[in-house]
Parts: structure tokens; C-alpha cells; sequence
């Protein structure tokens, strides 16, 4: 036949000729070859279809088509001929006859123990299926515990960016309130200057007054001497009065202005009847003022009613934390019991492990590197969680340390608003001093206007009575009657110059009256600045407390900064070194699969060579040259596998126990090779049947191996996923704590211009405490009238300051109320955080037992496989001696075979080359038993290194622990401390009311007092404007 392709099929042509197309050397040709690598012919077609059905494990079939006689049977009988020819092994023979034999056995051969095999396999298979779901569940639910652990962490993180910025928005708030209170201060210095400069004029002005009042009191006693002498002349000079009548109009004239300065003197009168009508009415609103205060004050009552009422809820939520807190005491010693206990069980383990790993030193030698690095990067990952777990710890501590500086920056904030409102109070007093000012200097201004008129009076009234000297002396005589008429009109003005002198002198008594009482109020005013003294030392007392404090939380948070960097690093350096494990594991796993590769090439090749070897079997020569090329090359085989072990367990497994199986059949074929040589064949076929079956169940096992492999990549993925995530956390967070230490700069700013304005402030009380001094100089000498209504605003002014200082500290202290409020439910989240922590250690510590049981468990198990394994190594050595004595026989017998095949038993020599075949198969499988066990022992020490390994883990976990119960028995004892300081805070906000309270009292007293001064004032108007008409 003449083969051609045509595309996917085999064209043949019948040359009706015979053509040297099917001989051995043909069959041998095209053994193992692709369909591309030998040129057209039904057997490349044949052996291709057998290659598909072992790699496929799908039944194959080849479609022989034509016409009759186009050489249809003559093609089937050539695959078959191909098929017997590789199965027999031999030269070219009768194969048709061999095929006929063979046929009827290949179907009934020992197919029950192929079944029994079969179902042994698939028993295995199932149970590691089962395996393999377990450890996918196990992957699932890590991989739902990480994504929860990734949430938590963006949420921490959104968190802490919240506080960034509330924290930015209060310091801009600060600075701004820090620039308002210097313009307010220099305003304040400006005003304070004015003033000063305004109380120099005033006592320059009062020392003009004071000498012109001395001048004024000698014209005064100068004229009462002339009007003495003026007396004794009128009796002399009666007679003279007659000669004055002329000189009467001149004295029309001047009583025509007297009536003029009457009507002035009753213009002002009325003026100051409006005044006392304004005062009344500014009477009225005080007092509408006054009931408005005491509305303000039953309110004040009820708030603080209510205030008590919150210091009972305090206190007892104070004593459910104190239960709370001895439980958790309570817990923790249990803890630690628990804790001594494992200790002791970990020792007791140790000293087990200490006598297996006594019993193994001798074989720690053979250990695989790729499955030490396995669990190297399960114990990283594992010391990653707990590190990521310490950190979030420490963020939490962080995020805490963050509130704790809020609320101080908010007691900042509350302090510096006390300091303004203080401030705007002085402001205040300073506004109504100066006003008073005012109204002294008008009143200054009235009387020189008054004490001018009265001057220019007391000239006139001279200036007449030197002309009536002169008249006098000249017309003595003749005017004594007008005379007498003129005396009696300056009685009459005598009269009321000396009524105006007793009002003059009855003012004079009122306005001392009225500088005591000036002098009184000074001393109040001076007792009150040295309680707002007492208080300003109290605030500074408790501004230096402050300062010791924020110095304590910066030092905590410079220390958790300096925790978070350590962690921060021990991250990446542990980071660094996953991923370095990573990548060699990766290569550790492209090493194993391209051994696979080579493993199955070389098997692929051995099988050939063997078959080549079974086939040519022209010289013994070429068989020795052969059998030491695949000894050299098993060798190598050897050593790729040693480094291929850690992966194969499972598998290697399996083919031992098929081996043993092939063990027990190779035996029975040794029995009967020297009866059955045709039996023998028919049990080679079976024992590769069986091997291919075993190698698909290999291709299977491979297969699920490489989808395991798959589903680790994911995880690897999503761990480099959730590690870059945790990347870009500590980037946040170390731009977080450059933010803080920034507000930390801030903060300190602010401090010294708090210093500043402390020092300012002071400077600014000794100033208005010199202001006070001198005003109480100035007002020792104002009149009675203006004095009192004066007095009154004052008092009026006093009680609405005290009033508004009053409503700002019930504000003050109901705000620092609501702070202890917040504080105390910040503590009771802690004290639940706390707990869960206690629960969490107590649970790492029943995981700790539980993972301490297992190894104790396992290294059991494993010594027993140990014994079980050394057992069989020594079964194996045995049957290797013996197999080495026999393969001695054998090649004695082989010379003995090549000294008969000298005499033409070809029949003997191919027995004698398929039974080497069978010893070199057996010593094969022998070597294999050996490479097993020592595999097996080599997978005994490696589980003994991990078991070790994981007790010293667990040693780390107790000590983490006890580090965690240590850290949360300080965090207890910080949290009693803060209830004692809210505690000393509520007792300091009662005080303040107290002196609230007791403040308002006086200023009340204080406004009955002005009341009573008014209505005084009111009566005394009456009764001189009363005076006054009836004198007229």
C-alpha cells in the first residue's frame, strides 16, 4: 500500500505490488512519533490513537473505508499487526497467530481485581475531595473575615479625617478669637489713655474752682463788713434819702434785671424738675429691669435644680462603672489563671517535643525547602494579622488620645470665652466711667456758668454801693427818704442773698453726704476687683493645671506615635519580606511543574527506551549501554524528584500503594514465567492498563493540584490587594500625625499669646485700679442730685453686667455639663471596648489550647507513621538485597543464555530478555520504594519542624496577651482617674453657682438701695421747688 494525507485523513493506493512497508524496522519507526513527525501510514494513525486515548482517557477508533478490494482488511490486519508487535515487544514474527491466542483473554483477564483496584481509587479520590472542600470552605471564610477587617479600616480612616478637620476648623477659630482680643486690647489701652489724659484736665480744672471758691468766701465777708457800716450810716443819714429819688431810675433799671435772673434762676428751676421727671422715669425702667432679673434668676434656680439632678445621674452612673470595672478586674485574674495553665501545658508539650525531636536528629538531614517555605509565609501572614490587629489597636488608642484632645481644646476654647466676657465686662465699667465723666463735667461746666453769675451779681451789686457812697456823701440830706426806701430793698436783697447762701451751704452738706457715700461704693468696687483678682489667680491656677495636662497627653501621644512608627515598620519590613517569600515560592512552584514535565518526558523516554530495548534486542551490548543511560538518567530522575517532594505527598502516596499492588502481580508473574511465557505477556498488558488508569488518576489529581494553585494565586492577589490597601492607611496616617504635630504648633502659639494676654490683662487691672483712685477723687465733690442718679444708672448698669456675667457662666457651666455628660458616655464606649478586648484575649487564648491540642495530637500521629514508615523503609531494603541476589542470578543465567544463543535458542534469549526486562522494572520499582521512604521520612521531620514552630508561636501569643491585659489595666486605672477629675469639676461648677447666687443677692440689695436714694432724691426736689414758690 502507497499512503498519502488528504488533510485530516489517510489516503492509501494499492501498487498491486509489495513493498518492504511493515517490518519491524517500520514499526519501531513509528513508535511514539506525532502524526507531523513521520511521513503518511496507517501506523503513525494507529499509534496517534492510542496516544489520544491514554492522554484523553476516551475510547479511540479508526475508520477504514473503500470499495472492495481497495484493501480494507489488509489495513485492519496491519494496525492489529502494529499493536501486537509493540505489545509482544519482539522482532517481526507471526503476529496473526499470537493475536488469535491472545484475543479471547484480553477481555476475561483478572478483571475483578481491576475493579477492586479501581474502587480502592476512587474511595481515595473521594476522601481527598472531601479534603480539598474543606480547605476551599476554610479559604472562603478567611477571605470574608479580611474583606470585613478592609471596611473596618476605611471606616477607621474616614474617622480619623473627620477629627483632622474638626480639630483645623477649632484652631481657625482660636486664631480668630486670639486677633479679635488684641484689637479689643488695644481699643482698650486707647480708651484707658483718653481717660487719663481727661482726669488730668478735671483735676486742674477742680484746683482753678477750689481758689476761686477761696476768693469768692473773702468777697463774702467783705461785704458783710460794708453792710455793717452801711447800717450805722442809715440811722446817720435818714434825712439824706430825699436827694436820691433822682438815682432811683437807675435802681428800676437794675431790679428790672434782677427780675430778668429771677425768671433765668426759675427757667433752670423747671429744667431741673424735667430732670428729676427723666430720673423718675429711668426709676420706672430699672425697675421693670429689676423684675425682668428676677424672672432671669427663678430660671437660674431651675437650671441649677436641674444641674443636681445631672450630678445624681453622674453619681450613679460613677458607681455602675465602678461594678463595671471590678467585673472586668474579676475577668482579668480569670484570665490570667487560664493563662498560667496553658503555660504549664505548653511546658509539658515542649518536653514531648523535646524527646520526638530526640528520636529524629538522626534524620533531619533530608528536608524540602519548597514546603518550608510554604509554611514560613503561613507563619508570616499569620505574625501580619496579629501585627495589622496591634496596629488597629493602637489606632484605636490613637483615635481615643484624638477626643481627649478635642475636649481639652474645647475646655480651651470655653476658658478663652470666660477671659473675653471678663474683658468685655471691664469694657463695660470702663464705658460707664467715662460716662460719668461726662456728667460730672457738664455738671462741672453748670456750676462755673452758676458761680460766673453769681461773681458778675456780686460786681454790680459794688459797683451800686460805691454810688451810693458817692450820692451819699454828696446828697446826703436831701435824699435820706429814698434812702431809706433803698435800704429797705437791699434788706430785702440781703435777705435772699443770705437764703442762697444756706441753699449754697445745704448743697455743700449733700455733696459731702454724697463723696461718702462715693467713698463707700469705691470700697465695694475695690473689695470686687480683689475678688475678680481672686478669680483671675484661680484661673491661672487652673491654666497651669491645664498646661501639666496637655504636657502628659503629649507625651502619651509622642509615645503612640513613636508605637506607630515601630509597628509602621516591622509592616514593611514584613511586607518586604512576604513578598520576597512570595516570589520565591512562585519560582518554587515553576521549578515543580517543568520537574513534572521532565519526570512524565523521562518515564516517556525510559518506556521507550525499554520498549526499543525489548524490540531490537539485537546485541546484549546495546542493552548494558542502555540499561547504564537509564540508570543515569533514573539518578537524575531521583534528584528532580527530591526537590519535586513537598508537592506530591498526596500522590506519591498513591503510587506507593499501586506499587505495592504491581509488587504482588510482578511476584505471581515471576511464579509462573518459568510455566507460562503467554501468560506472562497477558499480565504485562494488565500492569500497564492499571498504570495508565493510575496515571489518569495523576492527570486528574494534577489537575485539581493546579486549580488549588489557581485559587491560592487569588488569595495571594487579594492579600497584595489588601496589603497595598494597608499601604495607603499608614500613608494617611502618618499625613494625619504631621497634621497634628502641626495643630500641636498651633496649640502652642495660642498658649503664648494666652500668656500675653495674661499679662496684659494684669497691666490693664493695675491701670483701672489707678482709674478707680482717681475717679474716687474727682467724684468726692459732684452734686447730691446728679450724684445719686448717677449712682443709680451704676447700680443699674452693675446689675445688668452681673446679670449677662451671671447668664454666661449658667451657660459656662451648663455646656461644662454637657461635656462631663459626653465624657462619661466616651467612657462607658471605652469601658464596652474594653470588654470586647477582654473577650477577644480570652477566645486567642481558647484558640491557643485548641491549637496546642492539635500539635499534640499530630506529633503523635506522626510518630506512629514514623515507626510505620521506618518499618516499611527496612521491608524495602530487605527485598532490594534480595532483588540485587537475583539480578546476579539472572545475569549468570544471561551468560549462560548469550552461551546457548551461540548454539541458535533464539526462543530462550527473548525469554531471558523479557525476564531482565522484569528484574530491571522490579529493581526500578525497588528504588522508587526507597526514594518514597525517604521521603516519607523527610515529610516526618518537616511536620515535626512545624510543630515546633507553632509551639513557639503560641509561647508569642501568651506573651501578647499578657501585654494586652497589662496595657488594659492601665487603661482602667486612666479611666478611674478621669471619673475623680469630672468629679473634682462638677464640685468647682457648684461653687460657681454658689458665688452666682450669692452675687446677684447683692446686686439686688445693691438696686433696692439706688430705689431708696431716688425716692429721697425726689422728695428733697419737691420740697425745695415747694421753697422756692413760697419765697416768691
Amino acid at each position: 500500500m502507497i499512503y498519502t494525507y488528504s488533510g485530516l485523513f489517510c489516503a492509501t493506493v494499492n501498487p498491486y505490488k509489495w513493498l518492504p512497508v511493515y517490518d519491524a524496522e517500520c514499526v519501531s519507526a513509528y513508535r511514539g512519533k506525532k502524526r507531523m513527525e513521520a511521513p503518511p501510514h496507517i501506523f503513525s494513525v494507529s499509534d496517534n490513537a492510542f496516544q489520544f486515548m491514554l492522554t484523553d482517557r476516551e475510547n479511540q477508533s479508526v475508520l477504514i473505508t473503500g470499495e472492495s478490494g481497495a484493501g480494507k482488511t489488509v489495513n485492519t490486519k496491519r494496525v492489529i499487526q502494529y499493536f501486537a508487535t509493540i505489545a509482544v515487544g519482539g522482532p517481526k514474527r507471526d503476529t496473526s497467530k499470537v493475536y488469535y491466542k491472545i484475543k479471547p483473554l484480553l477481555k476475561s483477564a483478572e478483571t475483578e481485581k481491576e475493579l477492586a483496584a479501581m474502587k480502592e481509587n476512587y474511595e481515595k479520590m473521594t476522601t481527598d475531595l472531601a479534603a480539598a472542600l474543606a480547605k476551599k470552605k476554610e479559604l472562603e471564610q478567611k477571605m470574608v473575615s479580611l474583606l470585613q477587617e478592609k471596611n473596618d479600616l476605611q471606616l477607621q480612616v474616614a474617622s480619623e479625617s473627620e477629627n483632622l478637620n474638626d480639630a483645623e476648623e477649632r484652631c481657625e477659630g482660636l486664631i480668630k478669637s486670639k486677633i479679635q482680643l488684641e484689637a479689643k486690647l488695644k481699643e482698650t489701652t486707647e480708651r484707658l489713655e483718653d481717660e487719663e489724659e481727661m482726669n488730668a484736665e478735671l483735676t486742674a480744672k477742680k484746683r482753678k474752682l477750689e481758689d476761686e471758691c477761696s476768693e469768692l468766701k473773702k468777697d463774702i465777708d467783705d461785704l458783710e463788713l460794708t453792710l455793717a457800716k452801711v447800717e450805722k450810716e442809715k440811722h446817720a443819714t435818714e434825712n439824706k434819702v430825699k436827694n436820691l429819688t433822682e438815682e432811683m431810675a437807675s435802681q428800676d433799671e437794675s431790679i428790672a434785671k434782677l427780675t430778668k435772673e429771677k425768671k433765668a434762676l426759675q427757667e433752670a428751676h423747671q429744667q431741673t424738675l424735667d430732670d428729676l421727671q427723666a430720673e423718675e422715669d429711668k426709676v420706672n425702667t430699672l425697675t421693670k429691669a429689676k423684675t425682668k432679673l428676677e424672672q432671669q434668676v427663678d430660671d437660674l434656680e431651675g437650671s441649677l435644680e436641674q444641674e443636681k439632678k445631672l450630678r445624681m445621674d453622674l453619681e450613679r452612673a460613677k458607681r455602675k462603672l465602678e461594678g463595671d470595672l471590678k467585673l472586668a478586674q474579676e475577668s482579668i485574674m480569670d484570665l490570667e489563671n487560664d493563662k498560667q495553665q496553658s503555660d504549664e501545658k505548653i511546658k509539658k508539650k515542649d518536653f514531648e517535643i523535646s524527646q520526638l525531636l530526640s528520636k529524629i536528629e538522626d534524620e533531619q538531614s533530608l528536608g524540602a525547602q519548597l514546603q518550608k517555605k510554604i509554611k514560613e509565609l503561613q507563619a508570616r501572614i499569620e505574625e501580619l494579622e496579629e501585627e495589622i490587629e496591634a496596629e488597629r489597636a493602637a489606632r484605636a488608642k490613637l483615635t481615643r488620645g484624638k477626643q481627649a484632645f478635642t475636649q481639652q481644646i474645647e475646655e480651651l476654647k470655653r476658658q478663652i470665652e470666660e477671659e473675653v466676657k471678663a474683658k468685655n465686662a471691664l469694657a463695660h465699667g470702663l464705658q460707664s466711667a467715662r460716662h460719668d465723666c461726662d456728667l460730672l463735667r457738664e455738671q462741672f461746666e453748670e456750676e462755673q456758668e452758676a458761680k460766673a453769675e453769681l461773681q458778675r451779681g456780686m460786681s454790680k451789686a459794688n459797683s451800686e454801693v460805691a454810688q451810693w457812697r458817692t450820692k451819699y456823701e454828696t446828697d446826703a440830706i436831701q435824699r435820706t427818704e429814698e434812702l431809706e426806701e433803698s435800704k429797705k430793698k437791699l434788706a430785702q436783697r440781703l435777705q435772699e442773698a443770705e437764703e442762697q447762701i444756706e441753699a449754697v451751704n445745704s448743697k455743700c452738706a449733700s455733696l459731702e453726704k454724697t463723696k461718702q457715700r462715693l467713698q463707700s461704693e469705691v470700697e465695694d468696687l475695690m473689695i470686687d476687683v480683689e475678688r475678680a483678682n481672686g478669680l483671675a489667680a484661680n484661673l491661672d491656677k487652673k491654666q497651669r493645671n491645664f498646661d501639666k495636662v496637655l504636657a502628659e497627653w503629649k507625651q502619651k501621644f509622642e509615645e503612640g506615635q513613636a508605637e506607630l512608627e515601630g509597628a509602621q515598620k516591622e509592616a514593611r519590613s514584613l511586607s518586604t519580606e512576604l513578598f520576597k517569600m512570595k516570589n520565591s515560592y512562585e519560582e518554587s512552584l515553576d521549578q515543580l511543574e517543568t520537574m513534572k514535565r521532565e519526570n512524565k518526558n523521562l518515564q516517556q523516554e525510559i518506556s521507550d527506551l525499554t520498549e526499543q530495548i525489548g524490540e531490537t534486542g539485537k546485541s546484549i551490548h546495546e542493552l548494558e549501554k542502555s540499561k547504564k543511560q537509564v540508570e543515569t538518567e533514573k539518578a537524575e530522575i531521583q534528584t528532580a524528584l527530591e526537590e519535586a517532594e513537598g508537592t506530591l505527598e498526596h500522590e506519591e502516596s498513591k503510587i506507593l500503594r499501586v506499587q505495592l499492588e504491581l509488587n504482588q502481580i510482578k511476584g505471581e508473574v515471576d511464579r509462573k514465567l518459568a510455566e507460562k511465557d503467554e501468560e506472562m505477556e497477558q499480565i504485562k498488558r494488565n500492569s500497564q492498563r492499571v498504570i495508565d488508569s493510575m496515571q489518569s488518576t495523576l492527570d486528574s489529581e494534577v489537575r485539581s493540584r493546579n486549580d488549588a494553585l489557581r485559587i491560592k494565586k487569588k488569595m495571594e492577589g487579594d492579600l497584595n490587594e489588601m496589603e497595598i490597601q494597608l499601604s495607603h492607611a499608614n500613608r494617611q496616617a502618618a499625613e494625619s500625625q504631621k497634621q497634628l504635630r502641626n495643630v500641636q504648633a498651633q496649640l502652642k502659639d495660642a498658649q503664648l499669646h494666652l500668656d500675653d494676654a495674661v499679662r496684659a490683662q494684669e497691666d490693664f487691672k493695675e491701670q483701672a485700679a489707678m482709674v478707680d483712685r482717681r475717679n474716687g477723687l474727682m467724684v468726692a465733690e459732684i452734686e447730691e442730685l446728679r450724684a445719686a442718679l448717677e449712682q443709680t444708672e451704676r447700680g443699674r448698669k452693675v446689675a445688668e453686667q452681673e446679670l449677662v456675667d451671671a447668664s454666661e457662666r449658667v451657660g459656662l457651666l451648663h455646656s461644662q455639663n454637657t461635656s462631663l455628660l459626653n465624657s462619661k458616655k466616651k467612657l462607658e464606649s471605652d469601658l464596652v471596648q474594653v470588654q470586647s478586648e477582654v473577650d477577644d484575649t480570652v477566645q486567642e487564648a481558647r484558640n491557643a489550647e485548641e491549637k496546642a491540642k492539635k500539635a499534640i495530637t499530630d506529633a503523635a500521629m506522626m510518630a506512629e507513621e514514623l515507626k510505620k514508615e521506618q518499618d516499611t523503609s527496612a521491608h524495602l531494603e530487605r527485598m532490594k538485597k534480595n532483588l540485587e541476589v537475583a539480578v546476579k542470578d539472572l545475569q549468570h543465567r544471561l551468560d549462560e543464555a548469550e552461551n546457548l544463543a551461540m548454539k541458535g535458542g533464539k526462543k530462550q534469549l527473548q525469554k531471558l530478555e523479557s525476564r531482565v526486562r522484569e528484574l530491571e522494572a522490579e529493581v526500578e520499582a525497588e528504588q522508587r520504594r526507597g526514594a518514597d521512604a525517604i521521603k516519607g521520612v523527610r515529610k516526618y521531620e518537616r511536620r515535626v519542624k512545624e510543630l515546633t514552630y507553632q509551639t513557639e508561636e503560641d509561647k508569642k501569643n501568651v506573651g501578647r496577651l499578657q501585654d494586652l491585659v497589662d496595657k488594659l489595666q492601665l487603661k482602667v486605672k486612666a479611666y478611674k482617674r478621669q471619673a475623680e477629675e469630672a468629679e473634682e469639676q462638677a464640685n468647682t461648677h457648684l461653687s460657681k453657682c454658689r458665688k452666682v447666687q450669692n452675687e446677684l443677692e447683692e446686686a439686688e440689695e445693691r438696686a433696692d438701695i439706688a430705689e431708696s436714694q431716688v425716692n429721697k432724691l425726689r422728695a428733697k426736689s419737691r420740697d425745695s421747688g415747694k421753697g422756692k414758690e413760697a419765697a416768691e
